[in-house]
């Protein structure tokens, strides 16, 4: 059998070996470059820094979290302008974003009567380290640990709100640290079911090293999820949205804004939007 299967090989023609060689060698160093540099491509933090929140809005005030593995890094806290329902709001960034560039949002669920903490991943808004799912879901530990500890929001009066790639740090701290509710801004199944759908030339599951499994962590969720997304959303398309809606233990609402893409203004402070937090935050918080 090893003498024929030799034979076979040395008749192959010599440039047909040659390629298959080329092919082999091209295979693996994409994989390399892809596993090496993917968290590149993943994570878009900017270079910024953020500048601090003290005397310039009233009454807010710049927090330092601490991390687990050392870090510190920056978060502004916002309190309530309209009538105090003595709830927070605690929000997981998108990517290419930062605590200043969230500052609509929190002018509009501040509005409503929320504190809001906002803050910056490992990386993201001059903080130090690299991002990593780890890094980022310790990085939300940290936010929600000075939200109870230092501003007197335990889970129970918290609403965790994630957008995009938030989505998964907010979902895994819920499963960690149940909240009052959760609401998930443009949520994707899981991060290989999304690169998938983006390079689906590339064998994207076997090389991830961050998972991200919204799907899987809200179906074990015993908290109430809201789940808002663009009816046009080029980024995150609307049917992985629908199915983390589905797979939610508990929806509350699933609330499809129409005409919407990934960007789009309506998603980052608009009145569907916000509502959905309002009325989530009323049904969850007595």
């Amino acid at each position: 059998m090893g003498g024929a299967a030799a034979g076979a090989w040395s008749a192959l023609p010599r440039v047909a070996v040659i390629l298959l060689v080329v092919v082999v060698l091209a295979a693996a160093l994409l994989a390399g470059v892809v596993y090496g540099f993917q968290r590149s491509v993943i994570y878009l933090p900017g270079d910024r820094e953020v500048p601090p929140i003290a005397g310039r809005v009233e009454g807010a005030r710049d927090v330092e979290l601490r991390t687990e593995d050392g870090l510190r890094l920056g978060a502004w806290f916002l309190p309530p302008r309209g009538a105090d329902r003595d709830t927070a709001v605690l929000v997981a960034n998108g990517n290419a974003a930062d605590r200043e560039n969230r500052m609509p949002l929190a002018d509009a669920l501040t509005a409503e009567g929320f504190s809001v903490l906002l803050f910056d991943y490992r990386g993201f808004g001059g903080n130090p380290g690299r991002p990593s799912e780890g890094g980022l879901a310790a990085d939300a530990r940290a936010a929600q640990r000075a939200l109870e500890e230092e501003l007197g929001f335990p889970p129970e009066r918290t609403v965790y709100f994630g957008e995009s790639i938030g989505t998964g740090v907010a979902s895994r701290l819920a499963v960690e640290r149940p909240p009052a509710a959760l609401l998930l801004r443009s949520p994707f199944t899981d991060l290989a079911a999304l690169g998938r759908h983006h390079y689906p030339l590339v064998p994207v599951g076997p090389l991830l090293r961050d998972r991200y499994p919204v799907a899987e962590n809200v179906a074990g969720l015993e908290a109430p999820v809201t789940v808002v997304y663009g009816e046009e959303d080029s980024v995150v398309p609307p049917e992985q949205s629908r199915r983390v809606a589905a797979s939610a233990a508990e929806l509350h609402a699933e609330v499809a804004v129409a005409g919407a893409d990934h960007n789009d203004a309506v998603l980052f402070d608009g009145e569907e939007l916000i509502a959905a937090v309002v009325e989530l935050a009323d049904h969850a918080v007595r």
